[in-house]
């Protein structure tokens, strides 16, 4: 049973504002923040810390999402993971991928550069849903790889990735999946789904600061790729902690996913990562999400009461942590409820919220109240 009162006590943020944006930019719980004061403090003073390294909180990750700790490499961020996994993959001519146009830029960016000469075909949503029909008309011989992400930004929108892998696969295309709007909130099984590449930043629903990202490889994809960029960080360990020199005669590449790697990741981030990764599995990714669709149940009937259009669709399969509703001028009423210390942000002609586990009713309550008293008063 999830206490939320002494889960919020490690919250500071509750004590100062209404957060209900997650899908932005999270607030540090109190371990996260506490790890980071000790770390800097121990640079300043000593050169060094004595925080326990546990290679940057890959096994919690993996832990996470169902993979290896061998198959997890460092990432600045979503949108370097997705880059890695553009510029890994092989374009014979005529080659395509295939996205969605919901997707945020960093999903379908690094296709649409020339020198990759890759065609880029997107499915289009139907009321703000992907269907898979859809989906399956698109994915032919010709695709080298479906990119996706798990949880679209825009409107919350949950795609079914095994289903998606499945139609992937059956053409011999890969999936690859941006799951920043997912990871630390939703269930990811990355075996049970099949997926290819996963890619995250930890600042969001991962309660991480910046600088801080994963990028899951499938175990037998890592040695039939080399990687775009290569550094120190690239090559079997024993290169470098066994020999007195390194060898710069011959590259080795690492035999697990660390070969994306190239050289110092953001440690002070991934201290902070790691920090996060422990506190949301001791709690567990199933009751997070079991309180996230409560809360976001919560929201989307008072919205409903309120005589608003739901953007995000209404059906169990398809729901996450965002819910967004329709409003007329939301970046005023937005920069309005900011001024009432309640946090959200605007998206698509609409306002979008994204609470977390430590959230409360009472705090949906305040935003529903606070919208009310605008809207009549514009």
């Amino acid at each position: 049973m999830l206490n939320v009162d002494e889960i919020r006590e490690q919250f500071p943020v509750t004590r100062n504002k209404v957060f209900l944006n997650h899908a932005a930019q999270s607030p540090l719980p109190k371990p996260v923040a506490e790890v980071l004061h000790k770390y800097v403090d121990d640079f300043s003073n000593f050169g060094t810390s004595s925080i326990e390294w546990n290679d940057g909180g890959k096994p919690f990750f993996a832990k996470m999402i169902g993979a290896k700790p061998e198959e997890i490499a460092f990432v600045e961020n979503t949108s370097v993971g997705l880059n890695i996994a553009a510029n890994v993959l092989h374009y014979p001519r005529g080659s395509k991928i295939v996205t969605t146009d919901l997707e945020y830029p960093s999903v379908v960016y690094p296709w649409l550069r020339r020198k990759l000469g890759v065609k880029v075909d997107y499915v289009k949503n139907v009321n703000g849903k992907i269907l898979l029909e859809d989906l399956e008309k698109t994915v032919d011989d010709n695709t080298i790889a479906v990119a996706i992400s798990h949880v679209e930004y825009v409107n919350g929108f949950r795609n079914d990735l095994r289903a998606v892998s499945k139609i992937a696969h059956d053409h011999g295309a890969y999936l690859i999946v941006d799951a920043i709007q997912s990871a630390g909130a939703f269930s990811i099984d990355v075996k049970k789904d099949d997926v290819d590449f996963l890619a995250t930043a930890c600042y969001k629903w991962l309660l991480s600061p910046p600088g801080a990202g994963y990028l899951y490889v499938k175990n037998d994809l890592i040695k039939k790729f080399e990687p775009p960029f290569a550094g120190w960080a690239s090559v079997k360990q024993e290169v470098f902690e066994t020999i007195d020199f390194w060898d710069i005669w011959s590259l080795r590449l690492s035999k697990t996913a660390s070969r994306f790697e190239v050289g110092s990741p953001s440690f002070i981030s991934l201290v902070g990562a790691e920090q996060a990764l422990k506190m949301l599995l001791s709690i567990g990714i199933d009751t997070i999400q079991s309180r996230i669709i409560k809360l976001t149940d919560y929201l989307r009937e008072n919205i409903k009461n309120m005589d608003l259009k739901l953007q995000t669709p209404e059906e169990k399969q398809y729901r996450s942590g965002i819910v967004n509703f329709k409003i007329n001028r939301a970046q005023e009423i937005t920069r309005k409820l900011a001024e009432k210390g309640i946090v959200v942000s605007a998206r698509a002609h609409g306002i979008r919220v994204s609470p977390h586990f430590y959230n409360t009713e009472e705090e949906i309550d305040k935003l529903v109240e606070e919208i009310r008293k605008i809207l009549k008063g514009l």
